[in-house]
């Protein structure tokens, strides 16, 4: 989600499925072929101060980690170093969904402006209404971002964006075409999903999806508020020339961008949508693919420049011809 420079401490996932009809199994890396790379990018041109690895596969999984925790901090980096995963966080919003879809509380056509207080008028386009559905696949016409941020603090500058300044966008906001018309990468569609759905289950943003998501696959460092024990094991984010930056507090926009985890509950969470392992979510996760929320389905040709990881991995739909899973927008 971040745009200004790159958190140069990041979570790579590599990812394999075998499942796919006709596939071959490709060779991947070995632990000290990605620690080559890794070290080449740390210490030869300095794109990063440390990295985390994770390698998932149905044999089992793995970290390989190479750097330190901060430019000041020279301790060792692991599965369980904490970081920011950024817009990662809408495929855990968007599981949400498929998950409450599967219980029948939301349907994917339903229109988000039911979920919201009735003095907000979300923006409409020749009688046809935004979807959660729409939400979810970047096709509201919503822009990437609301334009009234107005921050107190500009390196943490959506920290003081109340709900009262977002409702007060969407009510001004006149859409530029039709809606499902294109695709349209929306931080800000992404937030206002994970807002309607706190709404309908009458629970915050981080209650709704621990309550969903990550206690039932058992994820206890992936969460919005750090605990003490997650802040001793926070990595510092570093921008362009490796000087620190601090991490955000996303306020009102906490659902396109708020999680924080560990490489570790993210090889969890890739499990089982690979479906490696047994998970009361299979069958949202399942729905994730036939319609594709969070995902954007590209040529496998076209390089997907705005992901970490492959430009068609499949990460978290399991085999599909066409693929690119949501990543951390560094």
């Amino acid at each position: 989600m971040k745009g200004t420079s790159p958190a140069l401490i990041a979570i790579l996932i590599l990812t394999l499925v075998l499942q796919a009809a006709g596939a071959r199994s490709p060779v991947l890396p070995s632990d000290s072929d990605i620690r080559e790379i890794l070290v080449e990018r740390i210490d030869k041109y300095k794109q990063s101060v440390g990295i985390v690895v994770g390698v998932i596969e149905p044999a089992g999984r793995r970290v390989v980690t190479y750097g330190k925790l901060a430019a000041d901090d020279p301790r060792a980096l692991d599965g369980d170093t904490v970081f920011e995963i950024g817009s990662i966080t809408k495929v855990f919003t968007s599981l949400v969904l498929a998950d409450m879809v599967e219980h029948h509380e939301v349907e994917l056509t339903d229109p988000a402006a039911t979920y919201l207080p009735s003095e907000v008028q979300l923006p409409q386009r020749d009688g046809q209404a935004i979807t959660l559905q729409d939400l979810a696949t970047h096709r509201s016409g919503l822009p990437r971002m609301p334009s009234n941020v107005d921050p107190v603090d500009p390196s943490n500058p959506y920290a003081d964006y109340p709900l009262q300044r977002l409702y007060a966008f969407l009510s001004s906001y006149r859409l530029p075409r039709n809606i499902d018309a294109r695709f349209e990468y929306s931080n800000l569609g992404g937030a206002l999903l994970g807002h309607v759905l706190e709404r309908r289950a009458g629970l915050d943003y981080e209650t709704l999806v621990e309550t969903r998501v990550t206690k039932p696959l058992h994820m206890a460092n992936t969460r919005v508020a750090l605990t003490e024990e997650m802040k001793s094991h926070l990595a510092v984010g570093h921008a362009y020339g490796l000087e620190p930056t601090p991490n955000w507090d996303l306020g009102a926009l906490v659902a396109a961008g708020g999680l924080h985890s560990t490489a570790n509950d993210l090889l969890t969470f890739l499990s089982a949508h690979l479906g490696y392992v047994e998970s009361p979510l299979e069958k949202a996760m399942a729905s994730m693919v036939d319609v594709p929320l969070a995902w954007f389905v590209e040529s496998p040709r076209s390089p997907n420049t705005a992901m970490t990881g492959a430009p068609c991995r499949r990460a978290l739909s399991g085999p599909a011809p066409e693929c690119s899973g949501e990543g951390a927008q560094l």
